[in-house]
């Protein structure tokens, strides 16, 4: 698995979707730092190609750049089967509702499980009538599936705002975390760091810091048109600890 990778922690700053909506563009030509935690994404599917499963859970303030480094996973996952989960806010009361996400893409292989784990599965799904399916059973259908899933090429599990999931799609992900082995899965998580559940705890993790200084300089550099006071610069960068949303942000409040 790919090695534990921990900073210090960012300042909690989130923006508007009009400031997100600036920053997405203000990127799109390529990261500002972020040269380790690249280096740990494209070292955890080299390990899937080579027939290895691997799970990062990526943690941070809101607004850091935790999508913009799923987003940068499934760029690089030439080959792979991808399934992509968001975790809701106003989903989390609705049991599986994460599941379900996860297990709509790969449910052509629901076959290849044993009869009560298809069974259990199609109910948690609402594909089938029948009392509240046990979790563990659920559990295992799951972690067959995406195996039968990746026999045919790797999987890429990215799981965004993990933090929302409903608690039996956290419990059941965390559990087939720690579970896979052999099957050419990779699943990464992106959880804010204030997080204060556990579904995740023990996996490999990867703490994400603010921007360097000069990197933040940069940024605000590509966003800000026109020259901006250096007083001034100095201090939003300060303020905001290199939180790449809070930068800008800051500067369109």
């Amino acid at each position: 698995m790919v090695a534990s990778l921990r900073f210090r922690r960012p300042a909690a700053l989130c923006g508007s979707v009009s400031v997100a909506c600036k920053m997405a563009a203000t990127l799109a030509s390529g990261f500002l730092d972020r040269t380790s935690e690249r280096e740990a994404l494209a070292r955890l599917l080299t390990h899937v190609r080579d027939g290895q499963s691997a799970v990062l859970v990526i943690r941070g303030e809101a607004g850091i750049g935790k999508t913009a480094l799923l987003r940068y996973t499934a760029r690089l996952a030439s080959g792979f089967r991808v399934a992509q989960v968001t975790g809701v806010e106003a989903e989390m009361e609705l049991p599986f509702a994460g599941i379900h996400q996860l297990c709509a893409p790969v449910l052509d292989q629901i076959d290849a499980l044993p009869q009560p784990q298809r069974d259990a599965l199609n109910v948690a799904l609402g594909l089938a009538s029948g009392d509240v399916p046990d979790r563990f059973l659920v559990g295992l259908a799951v972690l067959g599936l995406l195996s039968a899933a990746a026999e045919e090429r790797p999987l890429l599990c990215l799981v965004e705002d993990a933090h929302w999931l409903d608690d039996a799609s956290g419990l059941i992900l965390g559990f087939i975390a720690r579970r896979l082995l052999a099957e050419s899965v990779a699943i990464v998580f992106a959880v804010r760091e204030s997080n204060a559940r556990h579904d995740f705890d023990g996996l490999p993790e990867l703490l994400l810091r603010g921007l360097a200084e000069e990197d933040a300089r940069t940024l605000l550099m590509r966003a800000v048109p026109g020259r901006l006071d250096d007083r001034v610069r100095e201090r939003i960068i300060a303020e905001t600890r290199g939180n790449p949303l809070a930068l800008l942000d800051l500067w369109g409040a």
